[in-house]
């Protein structure tokens, strides 16, 4: 391995927290930027406010070993880094000026009639700005933030620097496992005009048996959204699969087994479930469909494939109506998170589907074993799943935690009113619940 080298990285959210720790694992001098001063100083003690497999550990780790470290101060942080990560939210905005190539639309009509896909790129400007008053001449800035198609071009413009190159090198974490990701990853993208510069980055990753593909800002910043946006569109997919099913008395499972035998679609993702959510998916499959109607492409199959997941939230809580009255109906809803793994309620199906509970009149009262709040949602959050099922009529379960798939179904039949179960990740043991009186749904099985 070459000498360690001096990375800063801008952001400690869940993609800078995990990529900062990471690299500091991987033997490199990491100082870690937040304008968050209490969350600088919570995290300087190892403090880590994300819930995320192994990354307490390797904050932990770096601290310990003098190779991490944490500052609220830009300029600190910066000025003598070889590397600039920019890990920095670019959350769905609703603005049309925050759109990354402004200048080039501003000729433009308005394609969509919403402000669905747009892209608030101010903390990412503002960060860029901040960065060029102080990195040092001939130090690689890496945008690993989620951006639309001509950012790395944004960023450079916004620092003002021409001894400094801009490369783009788009994260692809999951969730509940993005250490792992981070440190095996799949494949490496960089975007560069510099070559040179492209293949800096990328001695970072030499550690990593992974293909390393670089090209161009554009095709890099395209990538992730592509990505994305073909994950969702395999579960939408599947989703609709598992409607058909019921409708025709078909078993999902094997019919997703048979697929995912066949080596050009592979067993990944063929999972049914209560639709899909997170902090990526949603925003990148709007912003796939805005990027492209801003290039003049109507991007319809995206746009069925955001619908089709609309539909499986709304399909989840007919089953329950199935059931029962929801007006002043309760239901115990186990699961907030979007999925397993994760305290993230971004988007979560739980969610969506909770709001349609509640807008029918229902009252629900839920579980999470990492959730231990909600905000904005009129949900009553309970301490285990035994007590968010007391007095309830229906049970669903929404995020596929393994603690619900053993639950006791005899101290569940002592504590509901009703003996109703719409499980919508298919875990529960469904001969179990039959045997107890239940009356189980599933996820496409007539």
């Amino acid at each position: 391995m070459d000498a360690p080298a001096k990375i800063a990285v801008v952001g400690t959210g869940y993609v800078g927290l995990t990529t900062g720790a990471c690299f500091a694992h991987l033997g490199h001098q990491v100082v870690c930027v937040d304008i968050d001063i209490d969350k600088v100083q919570r995290l300087s003690v190892g403090d880590v406010p994300i819930f995320e497999a192994g990354l307490a550990e390797l904050v932990e780790e770096g601290l310990n070993a003098g190779r991490l470290a944490f500052v609220a101060n830009t300029g600190v942080g910066v000025r003598d880094a070889d590397f600039v990560y920019l890990c920095v939210p670019t959350p769905p905005s609703a603005d049309r000026e925050d759109n990354a190539d402004r200048e080039d639309n501003a000729d433009r009509e308005d394609n969509a009639d919403s402000s669905a896909g747009l892209v608030d790129l101010r903390a990412l400007e503002s960060a860029a700005r901040e960065v060029g008053l102080h990195v040092r001449a001939g130090a690689v800035v890496v945008n690993k933030s989620t951006v639309p198609v001509g950012s790395a071009r944004l960023v450079a413009k916004a620092m003002g620097r021409s001894d400094v190159t801009v490369v783009s090198n788009p994260e692809f974490l999951r969730e509940g496992s993005a250490v792992s990701d981070f440190l095996f990853p799949d494949r490496v993208v960089i975007g560069a005009t510099d070559r040179g510069a492209a293949q800096r980055v990328a001695k970072l990753h030499q550690r990593s048996a992974a293909p390393i593909i670089i090209t161009d800002p554009a095709t890099a910043e395209t990538s992730k959204y592509a990505a994305n946006a073909f994950l969702a569109t395999k579960l939408s997919f599947v989703n609709t699969i598992a409607a058909v099913c019921e409708a025709v008395g078909a078993n999902v499972a094997d019919v997703l087994s048979v697929l995912g035998h066949d080596k050009r679609i592979g067993s990944e993702c063929l999972t049914p479930g209560p639709g899909w959510g997170g902090s990526c998916f949603p925003k990148d499959t709007q912003a796939l469909v805005r990027m492209a109607a801003d290039a003049g492409y109507d991007y319809s199959l995206l746009r069925g494939v955001l619908a089709a997941n609309d539909e499986q939230f709304n399909r989840v809580v007919n089953k329950v109506a199935a059931v029962v009255d929801l007006a002043g109906a309760t239901i115990a809803m186990l699961g907030l998170a979007f999925k397993a793994g994760t305290d993230d309620t971004r988007n979560s199906p739980a969610l969506a589907i909770a709001e349609r509970l509640l807008a029918a009149g229902a009252r629900v009262q839920a579980y999470d074993p990492a959730v231990t709040r909600v905000e904005g949602a009129n949900i009553a959050l309970a301490r285990d799943a035994y007590a968010a099922c007391e007095g309830a009529e229906v049970l669903l379960v929404v995020t596929e935690w393994d603690e619900f798939k053993t639950l006791d179904v005899a101290q569940l039949a002592g504590v509901m009113s009703a003996l109703n179960v719409v499980d919508a990740r298919n875990i529960m043991d469904a001969e179990a619940l039959l045997r107890h009186g239940f009356d189980y749904q599933c996820i496409g099985r007539g």
